[in-house]
C-alpha cells in the first residue's frame, strides 16, 4: 500500500451488519464452463433466500464484464484480472453483511485461490458446476462454442482455452441435477453458514 494512504476504520463492522441483518456473509463462487447453469442455479438459489429475508446480490461473468471489467479482454491475464476484481467487490459486499452469489468461469486454480484468500477463506463456498463441455456445447446458450469452433472466438475455456477443475470443491452439482435439485444441494452447504 502506498506511504500516502490511511486505511480509515469504521465504527460499524462486519460483525455488526450481519447481527443487524440476522445471518452472516459470505461469497459462494460458482465455477465451470461458460454454459454450465453457474448463472441459471445462482439466480434460482438468491430468490430462494431472498424469499428468507436474506440479504443477497448476485455477481454474474457478463454483468461485470459491461460495467467495472469492460475494459478486460479474455487473454490470460486480463482473465485473472477480471476475478481479481470480483475478489475486491465480494470482499466489500461481505463486509456490508451480504451473502454474495458470484457466478464466473474462472478456469484457473490460482485465480479461485486468490478470490478464497481474498475474501478470508471461512467467507468462501466454492460450487463446482460440473457440466460436461459436450451439454455446453449442446446448449450453446449464447453462440459462444459455435463462433470458437468457426475460429471467431479466441480463448473460449474448454474450447482453445484451459479449464482446471477444482480439487475440492465445497459442493458439486452436475448436469444430471434439475435445476431445483442443484438448488437445493447449494441451500443445504450455505444454511450451516447462514
Amino acid at each position: 500500500m502506498s506511504k500516502n494512504i490511511v486505511e480509515h476504520r469504521f465504527k460499524v463492522v462486519k460483525s455488526d451488519r450481519n447481527r443487524s441483518n440476522g445471518h452472516a456473509s459470505f461469497l459462494v463462487w460458482f465455477t465451470g464452463l461458460s454454459g454450465s447453469g453457474k448463472s441459471t442455479v445462482a439466480n434460482i438459489v438468491e430468490q430462494r433466500l431472498h424469499e428468507r429475508g436474506i440479504k443477497t446480490y448476485v455477481l454474474d461473468g457478463d454483468n461485470v464484464r459491461t460495467g467495472l471489467n469492460k475494459d478486460l479482454s479474455f487473454n490470460p491475464e486480463d482473465r485473472s484480472e477480471n476475478i481479481r476484481r470480483i475478489g475486491e467487490v465480494s470482499k466489500l459486499m461481505i463486509d456490508a453483511g451480504l451473502v454474495v452469489l458470484a457466478a464466473f468461469v474462472s478456469p484457473y486454480k490460482n485465480d479461485r485461490e486468490m478470490i478464497a484468500k481474498t475474501v478470508d477463506h471461512d467467507n468462501f463456498v466454492e460450487i463446482f458446476v460440473n457440466t460436461s463441455l459436450e451439454e455446453c456445447e449442446k446448449r450453446d446458450v449464447k453462440g459462444l462454442y459455435k463462433k470458437a469452433r468457426a475460429g471467431e472466438i479466441k480463448n473460449l475455456t474448454g474450447v482453445n482455452a484451459p479449464y482446471e477443475k477444482p480439487a475440492n470443491p465445497d459442493l458439486e452439482i452436475t448436469e444430471k441435477d434439475s435445476l431445483e435439485h442443484a438448488a437445493d444441494k447449494v441451500l443445504e452447504v450455505i444454511n450451516k453458514r447462514l
